[in-house]
Parts: structure tokens; C-alpha cells; sequence
């Protein structure tokens, strides 16, 4: 059974959802942070326009619809701003697991955003979804990402070689993996 695509997450000054007039917003969000998420993401690119940004969530919306990944916007709850995105993708029903992703805008990393939204979203993977894994995957040298893992409770298991392709090149990357005690472990889930 589908979950609705306008579901919303809330915890603390946390709101996850996306709707289709975030795209103003995300459109924004982007552009602020070519130079730091960027440097990452592809998709993070100076030619990032609105049209993308309402593809992408179309896109994810579409997700929601065909139960297979599960992307939220991060919205800080009382003055509404878009801080980021957080999802889950890459969903292998069989073995019950499912992949991580997250990025928070420029203006405000550091600040423990995508830890909070990483949580949520774990948690949400795990009672909704009935997740018994979920690996967070990033470049080795994508120190913030990985701190942002473990600072998320999941647990470094390796550096997988040429786990990830990126700007036409396959790259090695380390892979941490969350499981529904890490998160009870490291009070995730309120």
C-alpha cells in the first residue's frame, strides 16, 4: 500500500515534506549552494533552474506512488525556510534496506540539520517502511557527510572501492549502515 505523497515528518524545529510549491524554494536553496553541495552533487550545478526543481519533485512524488523512494523536503517548522533535502532511496524490498541521502543548504550547515532530518528519516524508514537496514554511502574525502553519519548514530562498516560514479569516474567511498538499535541507541527517534 502506497503512503501518501503529501506525508509530512515533524520533530522538534524539524518539518519534512515536499509539495509542488516548494519549487521556488528548492530552485533557491540550490543555487545558494553551488559551492559547497556542488562540489559534491552533480545535480548541484550553476544552470539549476525552476523546471529542474519541479522535476524533481514531481519526481519524487512519483516515488511516494510507486512505494520506492521516499524524498522530503527539510523546512525549518516555524518560519517555513527550506534548509535541505533528505530521503530514501534505492530500495531493495527483499532484504528489507534502503539508501540515505541528505544535503542541507549553504547558509546552514554546521548546524546539525542533517543529523536531525537523517534521524527522522531513518526513523521513518524503519516504522513505516520496515526497513532492517540503511546504508549511507559518500565520497571518502566528503568529510562533513561522513561526520554527519556518524553524528546520526550509523556505524562506518567499510571503504568500498569504486561504490560510486561520479562526474564520469568511479569512486571509492565509505559506507555506514544504521539499524533500528542505533537509532534507539542514540535517542533518534521521539
Amino acid at each position: 500500500m502506497a503512503l501518501p505523497a503529501d506525508m509530512e515528518l515533524a520533530q522538534g524545529p524539524l518539518l519534512l515534506r515536499w509539495r509542488p510549491a516548494d519549487a521556488p524554494a528548492l530552485h533557491m536553496a540550490v543555487q545558494e549552494s553551488l559551492e559547497t553541495v556542488g562540489h559534491w552533487l552533480p545535480w548541484c550545478h550553476a544552470s539549476y533552474g525552476l523546471d529542474e526543481a519541479q522535476a524533481w519533485i514531481r519526481h519524487c512524488r512519483e516515488g511516494w506512488a510507486k512505494d520506492e523512494h521516499f524524498a522530503f523536503g527539510v523546512f525549518e517548522r516555524v518560519s517555513g525556510t527550506l534548509l535541505g533535502s533528505v530521503g530514501l532511496n534505492q530500495r531493495n524490498r527483499m532484504h528489507r534496506s534502503a539508501a540515505l541521502g541528505y544535503w542541507i543548504r549553504q547558509s546552514r550547515q554546521g548546524a546539525g540539520i542533517a543529523r536531525r532530518a537523517a534521524k527522522l528519516a531513518a526513523g521513518f524508514g524503519f516504522e513505516k517502511l520496515g526497513l532492517v537496514r540503511i546504508e549511507i554511502v559518500a565520497l571518502v574525502d566528503n568529510q562533513a557527510s561522513r561526520r554527519t553519519a556518524e553524528q546520526a548514530g550509523a556505524r562506518f562498516e567499510c571503504i568500498a572501492r569504486h561504490r560510486l560514479w561520479m562526474r564520469d569516474e568511479a569512486c571509492d567511498a565509505a559506507v555506514y549502515a544504521l539499524v533500528p538499535g542505533d537509532l534507539v541507541d542514540s535517542h533518534a527517534v521521539g
